[in-house]
């Protein structure tokens, strides 16, 4: 089995065999663990993203259509998605205010008692639930599949029983929703110019 093609490997797995994931594994491990270690910057959650990868692989084998691209290409695509949700969800629960605040006082003379463009991370979570709470009910469970649940746009669909452009259209119009409460966010407080500047973070 070891000479098969990466494609081969994924027909074996489409076809229940574990082997051949033992042997993708030994093959891009390494790949996927460099590609969760630039976005999440944590080892432990890098490791433990790779092997879940890995694991969604071979339940998702069903899903990967050589028409489309090679085995490798799927694979990869696969791990910088789940660790770009994966990096939104930590975000969200405030995984790397430490580190942001260190940086931030050792990079910026200006920046205080963690002070991250005009609000605290605290003050930043806070704002985000008060966000979310504002958007519909669609809007916000499709937000919060991808960012709390880690899940992929077609797997929202799939869940839903929605179709994909509907997903994606909650999804994007619920991120509206976030900017537009953010611009607008305690103005009488000056902070509203800081918040803005900072919504694009949103968005990645």
């Amino acid at each position: 089995m070891k000479t098969l093609s990466d494609e081969d490997l994924m027909e074996q797995m489409r076809n229940g065999h574990p082997d051949a994931l033992l042997i993708l594994f030994d093959r891009y491990y390494r790949l996927v663990l460099k590609v969760a270690s630039r976005i999440l910057r944590d080892g432990g959650e890098a490791e433990d993203l790779m092997q879940d990868v890995f694991l969604e692989i071979f339940n998702k084998a069903g899903q990967f259509d050589h028409a489309k691209g090679s085995a490798k290409t799927w694979i990869l695509q696969y791990a910088y998605h789940r660790s770009m949700n994966r990096r939104q969800y930590l975000s969200l629960r405030n995984f790397y205010d430490r580190n942001q605040a260190a940086d931030l006082q050792g990079s910026d003379s200006k920046s205080q008692n963690g002070l991250w463009r005009g609000l605290t991370f605290q003050e930043w979570r806070h704002v985000l639930e008060k966000g979310l709470a504002t958007l519909n009910k669609r809007q916000r469970i499709a937000i919060e599949m991808v960012c709390f649940q880690g899940l992929l746009l077609s797997e929202i669909a799939e869940r839903t029983r929605e179709t994909l452009p509907n997903v994606r259209h909650h999804y994007y119009r619920g991120l509206e929703g976030l900017r537009k409460f953010l611009q607008t966010h305690d103005d009488s407080g000056g902070s509203s110019r800081t918040v803005k500047r900072g919504d694009n973070d949103v968005d990645e």
